[in-house]
């Protein structure tokens, strides 16, 4: 895509804007870094832009705080872009394993939210943070999660993060990019750090 032309221009009747303008299903996967901190980085963007954003994260606990959700908290307050909500629905279970009922029951509820707030058109940007997991572990049917997007009404853009995402996802899905790790502090004894990876 040099100059951000596209390659290949299909004959699908849409005028360049019609094209340009269609709301995208993102998915952020791969076993590096950096997932959760590119869609966040979007939800800035959206943020700017004065689109109203919709944060849900999966399976990071509610008792854990991070620093982009302090920051697009604030911005949101200001006033001087769209507003954002920020709902978690996990208590760790990505890293600490524990009663898979209770964790399942939430990633339902949190999905449910999803599926209203996409119906109600609530945001214009949804940030579905590590939502690839309650797929994986069988709690949210994928199949169903695809025919929610699919069917989404209006200019609703979700990206959602998360290791291992399901076939059916990255092929529904407009934009995949997959996270390869190369090198992480971890390979040599170093726990995460402030400022890093909260």
């Amino acid at each position: 895509m040099p100059q951000g032309t596209p390659e290949h221009v299909p004959d699908d009747g849409l005028t360049t804007r019609q094209r340009r303008n269609r709301p995208l299903v993102i998915v952020h996967t791969g076993p590096g870094k950096g997932k959760s901190t590119a869609a966040f980085g979007l939800a800035l963007r959206a943020w700017n832009q004065g689109w109203p954003v919709g944060v849900f994260q999966f399976v990071k606990s509610a008792k854990w705080r991070v620093g982009e959700e302090r920051a697009l908290r604030l911005l949101g307050e200001t006033g001087q872009g769209g507003a954002v909500s920020w709902n978690k629905m996990g208590e760790g279970w990505s890293w600490i394993q524990r009663d898979a009922g209770s964790h399942a029951e939430q990633a339902a509820e949190g999905w449910a939210q999803v599926t209203r707030d996409l119906s109600a058109q609530t945001y214009r940007l949804y940030v579905l943070d590590e939502f690839t997991y309650p797929m994986k572990w069988g709690w949210v049917d994928v199949d169903e999660v695809v025919s929610v997007l699919a069917a989404r009404p209006g200019h609703q853009h979700v990206v959602i993060t998360g290791r291992d995402a399901d076939p059916r996802l990255i092929e529904a899905a407009d934009l995949v990019t997959e996270m390869t790790k190369v090198k992480h502090p971890m390979d040599a004894g170093q726990k995460g750090q402030k400022g890093i990876e909260w």
